[in-house]
């Protein structure tokens, strides 16, 4: 596992003809994206329903239904978001070792 994800989502906002039957219930396609910055409100990013290649390229609007943000990571993936207005926790970088040094 590289991070755990919170968000919470606005159940009034899921648009019925979106939700779709399969062997095991009921689906609703969503899309998380996790942004470069946080937001003001300590957000990494929004949850939007998912959209089809035709609405994408007809510019239809996103169905907003709520925002996430990284609380966990193992630092392979990214940075969590800052709690209680603490800075956010840097993805480690990778030390490159160079045998070759003569100290």
């Amino acid at each position: 596992m590289a991070s755990i994800i919170k968000t919470s989502i606005n159940l009034g906002s899921i648009p019925k003809d979106k939700i779709f039957h399969g062997k095991k219930g009921q689906y609703l396609p969503i899309t998380i994206t996790i942004n470069d910055e946080v937001d003001q409100f300590g957000n990494q990013g929004p949850v939007v329903v998912e959209q089809s290649k035709e609405e994408r390229e007809a510019k239809t609007p996103k169905t907003y239904l709520g925002n996430c943000r990284v609380v966990w990571t193992n630092g392979d993936n990214v940075g969590t978001a800052p709690r209680d207005n603490a800075p956010a926790q840097a993805a480690p970088q990778a030390v490159m070792a160079d045998d070759d040094l003569p100290f």
